[in-house]
């Protein structure tokens, strides 16, 4: 165990629970640490935006409550979109499904589906992770993240199929269109015979939080099948957004 990251997580649950600031002195006597650890720790904690100073005294930031709110969104998400994707697939029958992007590996996470009725259909299984660039919902949400940690992403992404965009600088090219489109669309860069689309779902503060896809055999995707059902999927994330709180855009 990392003693020192378990002293600095001490020190911010002691300023949490506190209703004033306080001084690194009473943060050294209450916690049993040397005054110089504790002022140690704070300053690495008010770099990362955790704490900050009072009148030589330090409090905690929003930023807590911001973390927490971003995991609370993926907890409720689930649920209030469950009414949303059963009506989406009632509509075109084809699996819906709803997925967060882990950005430290570059994959999105299935955290809940809804399945079609159709006798061959694509499956997506919970807690199933797949490459973010070259499945939709992944594409989606990897629109939509912060230019620096797209240009973060390696030059040679990993190559499933002919139609992976397995290049960096032709995966950005179409995330921008994926951006200013406001949905992506996947057909056979993951699995060949599966493809799809998806549209980002935002949380209260705006924040992307999930996307919504359809996963849809290849077999089934024309281009007017896809016409119609785009539209639907875009009203579907939008509705869940809005159950969410998100802002009007």
């Amino acid at each position: 165990m990392d003693t020192t990251v378990v002293k600095a997580l001490t020190v911010l649950e002691a300023l949490a629970a506190s209703r004033t600031p306080l001084g690194v002195t009473e943060l050294a006597t209450r916690l049993g640490l040397s005054k110089s650890n504790v002022h140690r720790l704070l300053q690495t904690l008010a770099s990362r935006g955790y704490v900050a100073p009072v009148e030589h005294r330090y409090t905690v930031t929003t930023k807590l409550w911001e973390l927490g709110a971003q995991i609370v969104s993926r907890l409720d998400v689930a649920q209030v979109a469950t009414p949303v994707m059963q009506r989406l697939v009632a509509e075109v029958d084809e699996t819906a499904h709803l997925s967060i992007l882990d950005m430290t590996a570059c994959e999105v996470v299935s955290i809940h589906n809804v399945e079609s009725t159709q006798p061959v259909r694509a499956y997506s299984r919970i807690g199933q992770r797949t490459p973010a660039h070259c499945v939709a919902t992944g594409k989606a949400l990897l629109s939509v993240q912060p230019p620096e940690a797209l240009r973060a992403l390696p030059e040679e992404l990993p190559r499933f199929t002919p139609h992976t965009l397995w290049q960096r600088d032709a995966l950005l090219a179409a995330l921008e269109k994926i951006r200013a489109d406001g949905y992506s669309t996947n057909v056979g860069e993951w699995r060949e015979q599966v493809g799809g689309a998806a549209a980002v779902v935002r949380d209260h503060g705006g924040r992307p939080v999930a996307a919504l896809g359809l996963t849809v055999p290849v077999e089934r995707l024309e281009p007017e099948v896809m016409s119609r059902y785009i539209p639907r999927l875009i009203a579907a994330a939008s509705e869940i957004s809005r159950l969410l709180g998100a802002p009007s855009r």
